[in-house]
């Protein structure tokens, strides 16, 4: 399956601005499911200065500033990625929670340090006993630890409301608990906030979703959350549509949280108050 993905982000000043600086995750990543084809990123006005480099997650960031007065910023990203179906998966072969916790805080093999990262606190996702206590009907004692993780994300799915004027950037994981309603973004940073809170590490993925009649969150970016397990590796979960992500999910980068690999963010010098506009579309590629 062959996905062609726009994105458009719009800024509009009520005055104009002087200067920006703005740095974007933009760029489809590669994986063992996802070949990228093509990319390309189109900013208007021309920037002055324009870099792009791998983040401490391995995603390419670009990095741009426009020294010229502004009234509109846009930037578009053009993407052609090749996806290939995501294995059966087998949840109950694997390694009980338990000891996929303790495998992970003793960080004695590489993996096991690697995934140890994506335990703690981050900026946006905070562990608690009330994470924990929601988490734990998944995960009894005993329970292979990817069966607890899709049953997580199941609950979630059944308990909380898809709600897009239910938080902002700045509703917390608690929030979102207390309230049972949000975005993609919520439920990925709640079910992480959850995993974290027993001691299993979990990740932030930021993507995009192939608009369907069922699929819910395809009109602006996506998140998702991936669980590790070892032997089994990373294993991808979508709560919001209680799916596993296949052939209609485009990983664009990983990270902590969503503070981790924001699409778009910057700075700017005047413009007054600004209105922000963003769409994405998703779509199969015939040609390939």
């Amino acid at each position: 399956m062959a996905l062609r993905a726009t994105h458009i982000t719009t800024y509009m000043y009520s005055e104009a601005s002087s200067l920006c600086q703005t740095e974007v995750h933009l760029k489809p990543r590669s994986h063992p499911r996802q070949a990228l084809l093509d990319h390309e990123l189109l900013i208007s006005p021309l920037p002055e200065f324009t870099e792009s480099r791998l983040d401490y997650f391995g995603n390419e960031v670009t990095s741009f500033s426009i020294n010229e007065s502004h009234e509109t910023l846009t930037v578009t990203s053009r993407s052609l990625v090749k996806l290939t179906p995501a294995e059966p998966l087998d949840s109950g072969v694997s390694t009980d929670w338990e000891q996929v916790r303790g495998y992970v805080k003793l960080r004695e093999m590489p993996d096991a340090f690697d995934a140890s990262q994506f335990v703690f606190d981050s900026p946006l996702i905070q562990s608690s006993a009330e994470m924990a206590d929601y988490a734990l009907p998944s995960f009894p004692s005993g329970r292979p630890v990817l069966d607890g993780v899709h049953d997580l994300s199941r609950r979630i799915h059944r308990d909380f409301k898809y709600d897009q004027r239910a938080t902002n950037v700045s509703t917390s994981v608690a929030e979102v608990l207390k309230e049972r309603r949000g975005v993609c973004q919520d439920f990925a940073h709640l079910m992480i906030a959850c995993m974290r809170s027993l001691g299993l590490p979990a990740r932030y993925i930021s993507g995009y979703l192939k608009s369907s009649e069922t699929s819910v969150g395809a009109e602006a970016s996506h998140a998702w959350v991936s669980a590790y397990c070892p032997i089994f590796g990373w294993w991808d979960f979508d709560p919001t549509n209680n799916a596993r992500p296949s052939t209609d999910h485009v990983t664009i980068a990983w990270g902590r949280d969503y503070s981790d690999v924001t699409p778009v963010r910057g700075v700017s010098i005047g413009g007054g108050s600004q209105v922000i506009s963003v769409s994405v579309e998703v779509v199969p590629n015939s040609g390939l």
